[in-house]
């Protein structure tokens, strides 16, 4: 059965290794017969949560800027995929201010089940992204009917295009076109 796939790159630098992961694994669902639309936060304007909760009320975000289409996008989908630079061994402030954002999916009906997380980084060792996955982790945990289905590490590479041949970018690929 095809899902509906949204896959978020959150890098805000052009052609980054990061958004290379994201295309790979929507290039993977696509393979797979699955509907993917893949959103770049690059160019995008979204401001911080103010806290007020009004978009538990509203069932929608008050500030006006480019984060409430955004979450509408990911109360529909069935599969979201979040890719991000991993800056300072953390998910990138420009995702976790997204996440902060998709307040009101809280109380929603969200169609997600399945969250992943694809990261890319300029440390290679194997604990870098662990604080980026515990962020997500957390952020999924507020949704019961969803899970962290999996992550995708990219580790070693910094300048863009360093992500070309990396093995990542193949299972990126093939965990999107795992789908089921």
């Amino acid at each position: 059965m095809s899902k509906k796939i949204l896959v978020i790159s959150t890098s805000l630098r052009e052609h980054s290794n990061s958004q290379a992961l994201a295309e790979a694994f929507a290039k993977g669902a696509e393979s797979a017969g699955h509907e993917a639309e893949l959103i770049s936060l690059r160019g995008k304007q979204i401001s911080f949560c103010r806290g007020c909760f009004a978009c538990l009320k509203r069932g929608r975000c008050v500030i006006e800027d480019d984060a409430p289409a955004i979450v509408e996008k990911m109360h529909g989908a069935q599969v979201l995929a979040f890719a991000t630079p991993i800056y300072y061994y953390e998910m990138s402030g420009q995702m976790k201010t997204l996440l902060d954002r998709a307040n009101s999916l809280f109380d929603g009906d969200y169609a997600f089940t399945q969250v992943y997380l694809l990261a890319a980084a300029a440390e290679d060792e194997e604990q870098t992204p662990r604080r980026a996955i515990s962020g997500l982790e957390g952020w999924v945990e507020c949704f019961p009917r969803a899970a962290l289905a999996g992550t995708v590490f990219a580790g070693g590479i910094t300048d863009q295009g360093d992500i070309q041949g990396h093995p990542a970018l193949k299972r990126a690929y093939d965990m999107g076109a795992g789908i089921k």
